[in-house]
């Protein structure tokens, strides 16, 4: 069971879904999707009964090299933090399906498809353990974000949406800054375990800190 590439799929499962929708009937749009968010979470329940919590150490790992020149790798797994957020993602996705059916009433397909791609997004956000994956699902998950706020949002839906871009753009350019920061001090490597068992001076702490400060402060 544990050899099984449960986060993969559960990342290409919502990917798939939102592909589907584009093909099904329009009568089936909903149903679509409110099938496959319940078959990610269907799929998920399965973390909590093999997840071991008497372990400190990440589990369901899947690795495979992807830009090995760069010392990119395509790396996921879990731990006691993460494994509640990927499992709270897929029960409230269904929800989320549910409670659009009736309020959703214009361009339902895409709706429902940036759904999905969202739920793919967030999920790979929560499992990534490499910094460049991560990044990429954390920008990918943004993307679905602003349409849902620019298309589907209330009467000031562009003015929102343009904040939440300018936002989200200036916190993506400080994060994309502080993981080159630690790419170089950690030794070349974007690998999120083997940075977090590094060293870094003091003065380069102060700098996260302050960063993480003013990032909190000026772009809630």
């Amino acid at each position: 069971m544990t050899s099984f590439p449960w986060l993969t799929a559960l990342i290409l499962l919502p990917l798939l879904g939102a592909a589907a929708v584009f093909i099904v009937k329009d009568a089936s749009v909903r149903l679509t999707a409110l099938s496959v968010t319940v078959a990610d979470l269907l799929l998920s329940l399965p973390l909590w009964w093999l997840f071991d919590a008497t372990s400190g150490e990440m589990q369901f790992l899947e690795s495979a090299a992807w830009i090995p020149s760069l010392s990119i790798n395509y790396r996921l797994g879990l731990d006691g933090i993460s494994l509640p957020l990927v499992l709270m993602t897929t029960i409230l996705m269904p929800l989320c399906v549910l409670i659009s059916w009736r309020a959703i009433e214009t361009r339902i397909r895409s709706f429902m498809a940036v759904l999905l791609i969202m739920e793919g997004a967030m999920i790979g956000v929560f499992a990534a353990l490499d910094f460049v994956l991560f990044y990429v699902f954390w920008e990918a998950m943004l993307i679905p974000m602003y349409l849902l706020i620019g298309v589907w949002g209330g009467p000031n839906r562009l003015y929102a949406a343009i904040k939440f871009f300018l936002y989200t753009l200036a916190g993506s350019v400080l994060l994309l800054v502080a993981i080159l920061v630690l790419y170089f001090q950690g030794g070349h490597t974007f690998d999120i375990l083997a940075l977090s068992r590094q060293t870094y001076p003091l003065a380069l702490q102060t700098w996260v800190f302050f960063r993480a400060a003013i990032r909190s402060t000026f772009l809630r």
